[in-house]
């Protein structure tokens, strides 16, 4: 039973950890568009 416990709250916590990545790149993105846009308006 632990066992099972530690394996789902670890991939839990793994999944969690590679959301936050995610949308970490996400917005990296979206924030080189912005400029891009910016620089273009220039």
């Amino acid at each position: 039973m632990k066992f099972m416990t530690s394996a789902i709250l670890g991939l839990t916590i793994a999944f969690a950890v590679s959301a936050c990545n995610t949308i970490e790149g996400a917005g990296e993105d979206i924030e080189a568009g912005g400029d891009a846009i910016e620089d273009a308006a220039e």
